[in-house]
């Protein structure tokens, strides 16, 4: 066993002897049947070099370009967890303990909002839902504990049952909603109370959205995509709903390539779509896999980044969560 993968076992005793979730390390063993591509671990070890040296002080990426804040702080923070370094000890560990504190001062210490828009706050919440348990830092229960309360109660008062840019906000789309039930599910997977009827809610939402085909649309039914529709399937198959019309026409829709592929949302598109084939049929994903990491080898920059829209501290980190499920660290990429 190397290094890395010893680390991530006494990572892992440690939150059993937490008590949070041992079923995780359970469900790791037995996912570690499938060998790593030397290719996957050359270019992932390079994406994760650039966003370690282009990290700021502050412990975010708001020197690299394009979007920033905390919710690219925590889909880089993800990224970087997703390898298996030990958080607390490992050569990422500096880097891991910045970007935890970054998002920890971003939080509005009276409402729990994590930054300027509900996609910062679901992505964010979701990076602090992961390191809970494996991270040391006491702040993190607390924070994540206000960060849901905040997803549940936008949630009650929309009458959609779904979630929009702002917390406030009376209207919903599918794509902020995806950040806010991934980011529910990962909380309830760490130990925190979410109500199955907020899960209930937020999926009768995407069903609403759903058209004949399977596609998921962005306000309500018809122009279903690839994106939208990646994110109802796994969010479907995340909240144990496999055998729903929602997850099995929307997967269906999904594996058929019967959406199209927005260009200017590629890395978005990857981060969902990787994640989706993962939890919806593992024979799929491995195919899906190995077209995905030889793209993404093509495309990479001479400092182990991606550019893209939102810059290249975004796209790199969705790039190398395309690529996470090959290691499967994440308590969220259980199946």
């Amino acid at each position: 066993m190397s290094r890395r993968h010893t680390a991530v076992w006494l990572g892992l005793g440690v939150w059993a002897l937490a008590g949070l979730a041992p079923a995780r390390a359970q469900e790791g063993v037995a996912y570690h049947g499938d060998q790593i591509p030397p290719e996957v671990e050359a270019i992932y070890a390079r994406g994760i070099g650039y966003l370690v040296r282009s990290q700021d002080a502050e412990g975010s990426w708001s020197k690299s370009g394009g979007e920033s804040g905390p919710g690219i702080t925590g889909l880089a923070l993800l990224a970087i967890l997703a390898h298996g370094e030990d958080p607390n000890y490992g050569p990422y560990a500096e880097t891991v303990r910045r970007a935890v504190e970054s998002l920890l001062n971003s939080q509005d210490s009276r409402t729990g909002y994590l930054g300027s828009s509900m996609y910062h706050h679901g992505f964010a919440t979701l990076a602090l839902a992961e390191a809970y348990g494996a991270v040391r830092n006491p702040k993190l229960g607390p924070a994540l504990r206000k960060a849901v309360d905040l997803i549940l109660t936008s949630q009650k008062q929309n009458p959609q049952g779904g979630w929009r840019y702002s917390p406030n906000a009376n209207d919903a789309d599918t794509t902020v909603s995806g950040a806010q039930m991934v980011a529910l599910l990962a909380a309830r997977n760490a130990g925190l109370a979410v109500p199955d009827e907020a899960i209930k809610r937020g999926l009768e939402f995407y069903r609403s959205c759903q058209e004949e085909s399977g596609g998921i649309g962005y306000t309500s039914s018809g122009g279903g995509n690839t994106t939208r529709t990646a994110i109802a399937t796994l969010v479907a198959a995340l909240a144990k709903r496999k055998d729903t019309h929602l997850f099995n026409f929307a997967w269906n829709f999904l594996k058929n390539g019967r959406g199209y592929n927005e260009g200017s949302y590629y890395f978005y598109t990857l981060y969902y779509q990787a994640q989706a084939y993962f939890q919806a049929d593992m024979q799929e994903w491995r195919a899906w896999n190995e077209q995905n990491f030889r793209e993404l080898a093509g495309v990479q920059g001479a400092d182990g980044s991606w550019a893209g829209q939102y810059g290249a501290a975004f796209c790199t980190s969705s790039a190398l969560l395309s690529m996470a499920l090959n290691y499967r660290f994440l308590p969220i990429y259980e199946r």
